[in-house]
């Protein structure tokens, strides 16, 4: 089912596109400010522009991992000095913080505390750390910061000086001081902290691009150290070798934690699919098919069943100030406000599972999977906001909830994740289409 919440857009959607056709898509969007970052002077970007009303949310701050896939976007389609910028930012946030891998690194049983952890959600104006209390258990969030840093700097992108080597090296080391593989975090969704197939996928991605990185730039490897501790491929191995087994015990699955931590579905995992590539082949089809057979909605779709994050009539049922909170703690009070079948409905993934059908288009050359590239493509086009958005038109929103009965975007519209996450997947179609 296709559901336009724009009609002025319908003149460009196609059912089959031509490479003018998708230039003409995105032009048009270009004019009207849908690919709109607002970055930050640092080069950092809020997760979201944010206006006296939903202030509430605390989207002014920048959090890694939107970050990385805002980064992601500009560099998929040639726009690396965005990336470069926004990238040196994150890495110089990390060095004034250093401290936070190094206390855990030496004394690892500390990380039980949330906030003696990296902080992944900071002020982006100053690099400065927020005082309150948050979620900051989230492994994927530095895994993807690896993992982008490494990407470029293999590519011959970034220079990096020799302190930032050494932060690099942090990185592994961290890891392995919280044995990521079986570390409960609070993931890409901030929340109960369990053993999360997609946190430690996204680390194993992150810790293969940097094993890449000292097999192409061996003469870096002596500012691979902490304390006499040497960063070496068999460390590196051995650290790989860890996450890729415990991955794979846990999927299809996000969790199989015993009891009610259990979660068979979870749309993080596409991530695991695209960008990152950790996984392929039938488990990579598999749980693309459990995505589309349990998790897509008319609107969008949902991160997991039963999630209480914006539940129907959401604004009504809860205060402003206790919409967006850490709820890491204690969840049972929010879960309380959902019922299965009512949960929000997400635009950040439709543009992925359009991406990854484009990967496969390219692989196999197969009509099937252009046609599917092409529908989730219009998905994403069709969940652009109409004339009755009090933001604007043509605005990439967070996620569809239900509101009297009818499914509107909720107060986080536009999110730069979204934005980023559609971008690449036009980029990718243009792809497709030059390959034909």
């Amino acid at each position: 089912m296709l559901l336009i919440q724009n009609e002025k857009i319908l003149d460009l959607i196609r059912y089959e596109y031509t490479v003018e056709g998708i230039h003409r898509v995105i032009e048009f969007l270009e004019n009207r400010n849908t690919f709109n970052f607002c970055s930050l002077s640092t080069g950092l970007f809020p997760a979201a522009p944010t206006r006296e009303e939903n202030q509430y949310t605390g989207y002014r701050h920048v959090w890694i991992r939107d970050n990385i896939y805002v980064s992601y976007a500009h560099y998929v389609v040639g726009n690396s000095d965005v990336s470069i910028k926004n990238l040196g930012c994150l890495m110089d946030y990390f060095k004034i913080h250093r401290h936070r891998f190094e206390k855990i690194i030496d004394t690892p049983n500390i990380a039980s505390d949330v906030m003696e952890r990296p902080h992944v959600r900071f002020d982006g104006k100053n690099l400065q750390e927020i005082d309150e209390k948050w979620s900051h258990a989230q492994n994927d969030a530095l895994g993807y910061f690896l993992w982008l840093y490494c990407k470029l700097l293999n590519e011959g992108l970034l220079s990096p000086e020799s302190a930032d080597i050494e932060i690099l090296a942090l990185f592994p080391l961290y890891f392995s001081a919280i044995s990521y593989w079986q570390d409960r975090d609070s993931g890409h969704w901030e929340e109960e902290r369990k053993v999360e197939a997609s946190s430690i996928g996204v680390v194993n991605a992150g810790l293969a691009a940097l094993r890449q990185t000292l097999i192409e730039l061996p003469n870096i490897s002596s500012y691979f150290t902490y304390k006499g501790k040497l960063v070496t491929l068999d460390f590196l191995n051995e650290l790989i070798q860890n996450g890729t087994k415990a991955l794979y015990e846990i999927l299809p699955y996000e969790c199989r934690e015993p009891g009610f931590k259990v979660r068979r579905y979870d749309s993080s995992l596409l991530f695991l699919i695209y960008p990152l590539k950790v996984i392929d082949g039938a488990m990579a089809d598999q749980i693309l098919q459990d995505v589309i057979s349990h998790l897509q909605g008319d609107y969008g779709v949902k991160r997991y069943i039963r999630d209480s994050f914006w539940a129907a009539d959401y604004t009504k049922k809860l205060p402003p100030q206790q919409r967006t909170v850490d709820v890491s703690d204690d969840m049972s009070y929010r879960n309380s406000l959902i019922q299965e079948g009512q949960e929000a409905q997400w635009c950040i993934f439709d543009p992925i599972i359009s991406a990854i059908f484009g990967v496969k288009f390219k692989e196999t050359g197969q009509d099937k999977f252009l046609k599917q590239q092409t529908f989730y493509l219009n998905r994403s086009l069709g969940q652009l906001t109409g004339e009755e958005c009090e933001v604007g038109e043509f605005k990439c929103p967070e996620l569809y909830y239900i509101e009297d009965n009818k499914y509107i975007p909720n107060d986080v519209t536009p999110l730069l994740w979204t934005q980023a996450n559609l971008m690449v997947a036009l980029k990718k179609m243009e792809e497709s289409l030059l390959s034909t």
